[in-house]
Formats: C-alpha cells, sequence, structure tokens
C-alpha cells in the first residue's frame, strides 16, 4: 500500500479561499484532508509511515481542467496515432493539466465519426475526460483555421452521428447556432447531455439569446471567431457575457486577447463564469516548426501558430501553466479567481466537480505546485507526482 504523501508549508488555494501555511494530505488516489498546518483539532499528526514533502515557499493548487484542447508535444487529437494522442495529453500533464477533454478540427463527417471511436476508448480508458468536437456546423463567415469546403449545415441527424459515435464521451460540441438547423442541433444537444457551445459564429445578439434559451451553455474561445462588440449591434459576444447560463472561454496567451477584453469578461460574466482554456494545438510544449491542423497546414513561429495560406490565427500553443502566471502576473487577477477559471469552472461545467477542481477530501488527488512566482514546479494526478517537485 502506497505510503500517505503529506504535502506541508505551502500556501494552499481552497475553496474557501487561500491558507497560507497550508497541508494537504493524500492517500492512495485521493486527498484525505487540508488544512493549516498549525490546526490543532480535525486535522490530526500524518502516520509512521507517511511521506512529508516540505513546500514552504510555494503554491499549491487544484489540477488544471482544459475544456478545449487539440494537441501538443508534437501530436495531434485530431489525426494522431493513439501513442500519439496519449503523448499529446501527458506534455499537457506536465504543465499541469490533470484533466482535459481531446478537441477535433472540421473535417469529413466519416472521419469525425470514425476518429469519436478512437477517443472514445480513451476517455473509457481514463486518459481523457471526454470528446470536443470544433466544427463541422460552423460558420464559413468565422471559420477561422478550419476548412471552408468542408463545413456544413448543423444537420441534428449529423449532429446525432457524432454523438452516437462517442458512444457517451462526448462532451461538448462547438456550433454556428444561426445555421440552419443550429436551434434544433441545440435541444437535441441538451437532451443527450453534451454542452452545445456558441462559436465560429456570426450569430447577432438576438440569435444568441435564442441558441442560449435553447440550452447553449458555452462560448467557445469568447471574443475570438465571432463578430465584435458594437454598440448598435451588440452580437454574441454582449449575449454570452450578460447571461448567467453561460460559461466564457478564454484563451489568456497574449495573443488572443488583450489585457483588458480579459478584464472585461471577468467583470461582466463574474469570476464563477469564467474557464481559461488553452485551445492548443500539435506545436505547444515542443516548438516553432511547420504542422497540420485537420487538413490546413499551420507555421508556428515565436510561439504563435498561423495558417500558412492566409494567415489566420490557428489554435495556440498554450499551457495552462502559462495561462494562469499571466493572469495573475500581468493581467492582475486574484490567484483565487484565476485558479477558479482552470479548475474548479470547468469541472462544473463537466459535471466532474465531485472528483476534481478543488483540494477537498474526497476529491481525486489532482494538485499542481507552482514556486511564488507562479513556476510550474511539480505536478500530481490521482496521487501520483507526474512531476515531481524539488523544493529550494
Amino acid at each position: 500500500m502506497a505510503p500517505t504523501k503529506v504535502l506541508a508549508g505551502a500556501r494552499v488555494v481552497l475553496p474557501t479561499g487561500t491558507v497560507d501555511n497550508g497541508r494537504v494530505t493524500v492517500e492512495g488516489t485521493r486527498i484525505v484532508a487540508t488544512a493549516p498546518a498549525n490546526a490543532s483539532s480535525g486535522n490530526p499528526g500524518a502516520p509512521g509511515n507517511a511521506e512529508t514533502l516540505d513546500l514552504t515557499g510555494h503554491w499549491l493548487l487544484p489540477g488544471f481542467v482544459d475544456l478545449h484542447n487539440h494537441g501538443g508535444g508534437g501530436a495531434s487529437f485530431t489525426s494522431g496515432t493513439v501513442d500519439e494522442v496519449l503523448k499529446g495529453i501527458h506534455t499537457h500533464r506536465l504543465h499541469g493539466t490533470t484533466t482535459l477533454l481531446a478537441s477535433t478540427v472540421t473535417d469529413d463527417l466519416g472521419f469525425l465519426t470514425r476518429r469519436a471511436g478512437l477517443l472514445a476508448e480513451l476517455a473509457e480508458q481514463g486518459d481523457i475526460a471526454g470528446v470536443h468536437f470544433e466544427g463541422p456546423f460552423i460558420s464559413p463567415c468565422r471559420k477561422g483555421a478550419h476548412s471552408e469546403e468542408l463545413l456544413r449545415d448543423p444537420d441534428p441527424a449529423e449532429v446525432r452521428k457524432l454523438i452516437d459515435a462517442a458512444r457517451g464521451r462526448a462532451k461538448m460540441l462547438t456550433l454556428a447556432t444561426e445555421l440552419p438547423g443550429g436551434l434544433d442541433s441545440v435541444r437535441l444537444l441538451a437532451e443527450h447531455g453534451v454542452i452545445a457551445a456558441v462559436g465560429h459564429t456570426d450569430a447577432t445578439y438576438e440569435q444568441t439569446v435564442a441558441a442560449v434559451d435553447a440550452g447553449a451553455t458555452v462560448a467557445t474561445h469568447l471574443f475570438n471567431a465571432m463578430p465584435a462588440l458594437g454598440h448598435r449591434a451588440p452580437g454574441p459576444v454582449t449575449a454570452l457575457l450578460e447571461d448567467e447560463r453561460v460559461t466564457v472561454e478564454l484563451i489568456n496567451d497574449g495573443t488572443h486577447l488583450h489585457p483588458a477584453a480579459l478584464r472585461l469578461a471577468f467583470r461582466h460574466a463574474g469570476p464563477a463564469r469564467v474557464a481559461f482554456v488553452t485551445d492548443a494545438m500539435d506545436a505547444a510544449g515542443f516548438g516553432d516548426g511547420r504542422y497540420m491542423l485537420g487538413p490546413l497546414e499551420v507555421e508556428v513561429a515565436n510561439g504563435v501558430a498561423r495558417l500558412v495560406e492566409g494567415g489566420s490565427i490557428a489554435g495556440s500553443t498554450l499551457t495552462l501553466d502559462r495561462a494562469l502566471k499571466r493572469a495573475v502576473t500581468v493581467d492582475g487577477l486574484p490567484v483565487e479567481h484565476a485558479v477558479a477559471a482552470l479548475s474548479a469552472n470547468p469541472a462544473r461545467l463537466l459535471g466532474m466537480d465531485d472528483r476534481i477542481g478543488s483540494l477537498e477530501p474526497g476529491k481525486d488527488a489532482d494538485l499542481v505546485v507552482l514556486d511564488a512566482d507562479f513556476t510550474l514546479k511539480g505536478v500530481m494526478r490521482q496521487g501520483e507526482w507526474v512531476l515531481s517537485p524539488q523544493p529550494g
């Protein structure tokens, strides 16, 4: 039986706030206790076989949860082999993402249904939390890094094919809800417990309100691939920010969003309705060069991914540890708000907050260790170190 692990001395971010000189106790795959190190009750001493790690001067946070991720480590979740997909997953784990959805990009419907089957197997094994389909049911006006010739209107029958192909592991589908069949598809997704996300859309304010009323609950990378906010045509951004039923994704890499746009989203949606995502592609955690995103060629230079043809931004090379550090050190967000956007909020959206998303007794021992400057030093997933911290 694995020894009890006691992580002591860190600044621990708990659902109730940050605790200085805190302690988290792990047995097997679970957290069994969290408390200030000097608590006089409800925090028994460590058993004799415990391994105690002194994390004084560090931060201890819940593991990160990524709702929107296309790959990393040189591997694509849309087209890679099983081993390549596992490599991509491991790359993001090394950066603190202990739970993720594998996102696909627009392709032929037959290809996507086959892909859904492969990814469903990985979800059944516990390697990923499920599948996110981004496209092909998106607007050609806001296609971004999606192949226009493969786009199609969201026919509910075709949406159902993708859901069925994922064998209960489809978690989210991004679509342009203003297209013919869009609202019916949103209703179908809601009926099957799949998150309907508004994205790559040219919808008006009124059309977006109708989509949320039909059951859409996520804004796919808010601000990006949708009309800008206007004073006479407020568009989807306003509708998605103002509705309390909607969680808004933000890509906090310094390329997709100006810091003022990020702060605006936090002020208007509130810290409980924001989820940081990577929208990462193969180059995340790997490096500059030429890559394929679905059928489209991408050039990554200085960490920014753009289509070779046309120059559109093509996902990101972001990892969630960098998103956190930027949120706190550049954007000036309270640590607790940034952590909620990385962990609790996406976990709740996925219906997994009984197991992940916060450091609480009974939950999976998924956690991240950072130094005082918010540089990642350690990652634990289900009680085992993915990246073992070396304090000091």
